[in-house]
């Protein structure tokens, strides 16, 4: 019996030492972590300071880029592609330059125009059957349309879209009508109600993807019918999503949407490039997105409906969206605007000066209100028409007319941005009125 207490009571002993010895390694693996996190902690915010602290600085040390990369990074242009079946149903430039902080978005319809002769025309002739002979043929097109120098492609696969607003835990939007449509071919089933509501991934791609219900109703006509109505409502979407990944509390999911479009996306631009522009991003308000839809209307051309572009408007919306304003004013600082041997009238007077007006704040009345404006001024408006709806005022010089009447008009408009373009409209003044107006 006193032998079985003394085992009892030795086992007790062992197995207090191993208790005791088990508590000082937890304590010793704990105080360890205690020391990383620290050095971590102090780390990160070694690093953070030195990429300019903020969130700029957070997201730089997040995604491993730093601030002597950053700091002159140039302006990022490139074609968005959403592919479907092989074709491009949704096709976007967009401009984004991490020094001013603008950015743009203009829509090419997916029936855009891409051959040469109308008379002739089939369906191969329409900018969304390009993708099917491969990404660049596509940027190829836009820059002969826009007169833009592109280089860079993204073909989304609607995967990504679907996974990127999931992980966002759905993102709140108003659907602007009731969506209703069936498609059995393309396995699309679209059925959404109008009003504010959370989308996830799939309700997404149903918004995304609607042209037109059943019953062959669509958008209004004041919103944008069909192919119109859906750039419109892709674009508030986008921006809408922006927004969104750009909020502070998910700068930690930054490396997670990278890598969802990794996965999805096909493109020629560096991922790893990419992550530099990041840390400009987050400070970005996506509220100052310049956005449009490429100039045009659709015409009926050998039994095929096509979208035919405007050339003098698309290229007075590009010079708006797209062009560096800071590489215009070095232009004019050099002289390289006006051409060897051209003549400038310093003389000139402004009843001389031809105007033309194009409307993008999508109401006649203020076209008609600074048409009489500019009348009354003195000012001779020899042509006026409509334009894709656009946030900034642009007063276009063709003819380098004097510093003293760009500046008169840009009173008269009472705000607006200044640039030249060039003389092939038969008017010395383009201004594209914007929603600033």
């Amino acid at each position: 019996m006193k032998k079985k207490v003394e085992a009892k009571e030795k086992n007790e002993a062992n197995n207090s030492k191993k208790g005791k010895k088990k508590k000082n390694i937890f304590k010793t693996i704990l105080i360890i972590i205690i020391i990383i996190i620290i050095v971590f902690g102090i780390w990160f915010a070694y690093k953070v300071n030195k990429n300019g602290g903020g969130i700029k600085g957070i997201t730089s040390t997040i995604v491993g880029s730093d601030a002597e990369k950053t700091k002159n990074l140039p302006m990022l242009q490139c074609v968005i592609m959403g592919e479907s079946l092989n074709l491009t149903d949704t096709i976007m430039v967009c401009s984004y330059d991490p020094k001013t902080q603008e950015a743009s978005i203009m829509s090419i319809p997916r029936d855009t125009f891409i051959g040469k002769n109308k008379n002739r025309a089939t369906a191969y002739d329409k900018i969304n059957s390009l993708y099917q002979k491969g990404p660049e043929n596509t940027v190829e097109a836009i820059n002969d349309i826009t007169g833009l120098n592109i280089k860079y492609y993204v073909a989304v696969d609607t995967k990504a879209l679907r996974q990127l607003v999931d992980e966002l835990g759905g993102v709140e939007f108003y659907v602007p009508i009731d969506m209703d449509y069936d498609d059995s071919e393309q396995d699309l089933y679209i059925h959404l109600e109008e009003g504010l509501q959370v989308l996830d991934g799939d309700k997404a791609e149903q918004l995304l993807r609607f042209r037109h219900n059943n019953d062959g109703t669509s958008y209004p006509e004041e919103y944008g019918d069909n192919d119109l109505g859906r750039m419109k409502t892709q674009q508030e979407f986008i921006m809408t999503v922006a927004k969104q990944v750009l909020k502070p509390e998910n700068i930690f999911k930054i490396n997670k949407f990278i890598d969802i479009a990794k996965e999805n996306v096909t493109t020629n631009l560096n991922f790893e490039a990419l992550r530099d522009y990041i840390p400009y991003a987050v400070e970005f308000n996506t509220e100052s997105i310049k956005t449009g839809t490429l100039p045009g209307e659709p015409e009926k051309c050998n039994g095929v409906w096509l979208y035919v572009h405007n050339e003098e408007e698309t290229e007075a919306l590009v010079n708006d969206m797209f062009i560096e304003k800071s590489a215009i004013s070095e232009e004019n600082a050099q002289g390289n605007i006006v051409e060897e041997n051209e003549i400038v009238d310093d003389d000139t007077t402004i009843n001389n000066v031809k105007i033309e007006i194009l409307n993008g704040t999508g109401s006649k009345s203020k076209l008609n209100n600074l048409k009489e404006k500019l009348e009354d001024n003195g000012f001779n408006v020899t042509k006026t028409g409509t334009t894709s709806v656009t946030n900034t005022t642009t007063i276009i010089n063709r003819t380098s007319v004097s510093t003293n009447i760009e500046n008169d008009i840009l009173t008269i408009l009472g705000t607006g941005n200044i640039s030249n373009g060039s003389n092939n409209s038969k008017v010395d003044i383009t201004i594209i009125l914007g929603k600033d107006y």
